[in-house]
């Protein structure tokens, strides 16, 4: 058996792209528009692991309430600089809702609610702001 991907369903694609592309550092590995479906596939990966993929599916002009997406739980990424991943992420206007207090962990939300855990390659020393900030939200 071989894992593949895992969907998340996005409303608004591009602000997906954004966050995942800009944000995370992910690389648009192919897209399928199917118009007579009325919706989009976008896959993503890391540079380190493309085959493991996530696929963004947008459908054109759908109103469908993905609610919290809590039920799905998260995607997680290692990442080499995790102080510099969140600070990122903040300048783009993204809440870090657990900040990387320990050196090592961090979670944001993706324009649609989908939790991301970042987890720093080893461990960094603390240091501020984060060693201060308080948690925000859910995740």
């Amino acid at each position: 058996m071989k894992y593949l991907h895992s969907m998340v369903r996005v409303h608004d694609l591009d602000a997906s792209l954004r966050f995942y592309c800009e944000g995370l550092g992910l690389q648009e590995i192919r897209r399928k528009e199917v118009p007579e479906g009325k919706y989009t596939l976008v896959f993503l990966a890391a540079e380190e692991s493309p085959e493991a993929e996530i696929e963004l599916t947008y459908n054109w002009g759908s109103e469908e309430d993905h609610g919290s997406s809590r039920n799905f739980g998260h995607l997680a990424f290692r990442v080499d600089d995790i102080y510099a991943t969140c600070a990122r992420l903040q300048k783009m206007g993204y809440t870090i809702h657990r900040p990387p207090r320990d050196g090592h962990m961090a979670f944001v939300r993706s324009p649609d609610l989908i939790s991301v855990e970042l987890l720093q390659d080893g461990h960094l020393p603390p240091q501020e702001p984060w060693v201060s900030m308080a948690n925000s939200g859910v995740w």
